[in-house]
């Protein structure tokens, strides 16, 4: 086990049961997260390359326009 996470694993052993199973939850929900995230990553590759083939697509047909940040500020306000 990693040495940083044998000191947070100490840290939390000295807390309340209550508190370890608070942390002890945000962590395996976060874990949980993280598998959700690369599985739907991995899933998503050929999507991407075909949105990607498309924006190209537009702007070489000229139909796509420059982005400028500022006009987006504006919208925002």
């Amino acid at each position: 086990m990693a040495d940083l996470l044998e000191q947070a694993i100490a840290r939390v052993k000295a807390l309340s049961v209550d508190e370890q199973n608070t942390i002890a939850t945000l962590i395996l929900e976060e874990l949980e997260d993280e598998s959700r995230w690369d599985t739907s990553f991995a899933g998503s590759h050929n999507l991407l390359a075909e949105l990607a083939a498309e924006a190209m697509a537009e702007y070489h047909a000229g139909n796509s326009q420059e982005l400028d940040p500022k006009k987006l500020l504006l919208r925002r306000l």
